[in-house]
């Protein structure tokens, strides 16, 4: 037997994206995100509330990045995901992370992430359910100590974390289960 829960966004896993940009004096802002991910080669689709401080920079400078953090940043990155920049100006200087200037886009690329990606705003598309902000990729940065012997980024070194909107915890990835469109061939006659 199963038991309804009614109309809610219970898909598992989610993703935890960290979004980043610039405020308007320059500092850093960072706002964690799970409502969004890839939706074309090369574009990444964002869901966000209006008010958040992230949307004011988004609209400004045009640019962000989008990074995958790791278990390691968990704290820092749930507290990106509590503060909100519109009350705490110093959250980023607060978490102790540490950023550089994107060298493709007018975003911070923070250090302590091992992949980001730099993006560029393409269009912003205000919804009944909020903001689409739908994102291009000019590149991708991964630290080297997430690369595989065959310099590809391995999965298994990101050591991500997903997030479980039907209970809010997070869930440690890694382990690898399969090989996608070879697992299932067996079943191919």
């Amino acid at each position: 037997m199963k038991k309804s829960f009614g109309a809610k966004p219970y898909l598992f896993p989610m993703p935890t994206y960290m979004i980043g940009t610039y405020n308007e004096d320059g500092t850093e802002d960072v706002m964690m995100m799970a409502w969004g991910g890839i939706c074309a080669e090369d574009m990444v689709a964002l869901n966000l509330e209006e008010d958040h401080k992230t949307v004011a920079n988004l609209r400004a400078r045009k640019a962000f990045t989008l990074a995958i953090p790791g278990t390691d940043t968990l704290v820092e990155s749930d507290f990106f995901g509590i503060a909100s920049a519109n009350k705490a100006a110093d959250k980023f200087r607060r978490s102790g992370l540490h950023a550089v200037k994107s060298e493709r886009v007018d975003a911070p690329v923070i250090e302590e992430y091992p992949v980001t990606l730099e993006c560029t705003v393409e269009k912003l598309e205000e919804e009944p359910y909020g903001l689409r902000v739908l994102g291009r990729i000019v590149n991708v940065l991964a630290d080297e100590a997430v690369l595989d012997e065959n310099g590809k980024i391995d999965a298994g070194k990101l050591h991500a974390f997903t997030f479980d909107q039907m209970r809010n915890d997070y869930y440690a990835v890694g382990e690898k289960v399969g090989q996608a469109w070879h697992s299932g061939g067996k079943l191919i006659k």
